[in-house]
């Protein structure tokens, strides 16, 4: 039986392979369809080999439900998982990362206007990104309470820092040059700000953005991990591994999965529509 599942895997995976390299060699494989279709065939093949090598080799669902299971599990609790996604991304995530979006800016805004907050508040920030995130949302969630807002406060300092140094550092990506000219145009620091800094800025602003994404859904998933009601995704996933329910688990990943696509994808079209000037978004 291991022999049959190891052949029939190298056979999925060599039929994947071959139909990967005949699209991606093609005449057609810079079109937006191909470039689509070849991660979809590879993702399809990864998932095949799953199942089969789970069947073939009889693992335990306790150890590793296949797709099959995950999937169906997935459509029967539909409505368990939307009500997870809604307190654990729509509000623990979703508000601590534009909580610690807006405070990284201001103080961004704050420190470029003196050296003296420059230096002491980087090394702050340096510190806060270092904590760990199991000491620290536990004593969020004796703040807070165990409902979403201790998981906001616990993005909103994840995703503080990254925000905040990607944002200064494109400050002072302009050149003297490009600000002695605002200058002798009359321009004073906020015009300077609005007009030149800014707009320069957002490659660093949209790196530190993206960063975030995947930080801000980490943090609020974790953080439930440590006090919740009886509804939320790392609820969900701690519970459901108590009672041996891994498919459960497994479908709430692919939600987090799913989500976390999402946002950093619809943060990567919102920085191709403002920096489409930037040489990296040209084609």
């Amino acid at each position: 039986m291991t022999g049959t599942a190891i052949i029939s895997a190298l056979a999925v995976w060599g039929a994947g392979w071959f139909i990967n390299t005949r699209l991606a060699g093609g005449s057609m494989a810079q079109t937006r369809g191909i470039k689509l279709l070849v991660p979809a065939i590879f993702g399809l093949t990864i998932l095949i080999m799953w199942e089969l090598l789970v069947r073939l080799l009889e693992v335990s669902p306790v150890i590793l439900p296949p797709p099959s299971a995950i999937a169906e599990r997935f459509g029967q609790e539909l409505p368990l998982l939307w009500a997870d996604f809604v307190q654990t991304i729509m509000k623990g995530a979703m508000t601590g990362y534009v909580i610690g979006a807006l405070a990284a800016f201001t103080v961004a805004i704050l420190a470029d206007r003196s050296d003296f907050l420059t230096r002491g508040i980087l090394p702050v920030g340096g510190f806060m990104a270092a904590l760990p995130i199991v000491g620290t949302a536990p004593i969020f969630v004796k703040w807070l309470g165990s409902d979403w807002q201790s998981k906001a406060a616990v993005v909103g300092v994840m995703v503080f820092f990254p925000i905040l140094v990607n944002t200064v550092a494109g400050l002072r990506d302009t050149t003297a040059m490009q600000r002695d000219l605002m200058r002798t145009y009359g321009a004073g620091y906020w015009a300077t700000l609005f007009k030149l800094r800014l707009p320069a800025a957002m490659p660093f602003i949209f790196n530190g953005l993206k960063i975030a994404t995947t930080l801000a859904l980490i943090g609020a998933i974790v953080a439930e991990f440590f006090g919740s009601p009886t509804v939320g995704m790392g609820f969900r996933i701690s519970t459901s591994v108590g009672q041996l329910a891994l498919d459960l688990v497994w479908a709430e990943i692919v939600v987090s999965a799913i989500a976390g696509s999402a946002f950093y994808g619809a943060m990567a079209w919102i920085e191709s529509r403002v920096t489409f000037w930037h040489p990296s978004q040209r084609k």
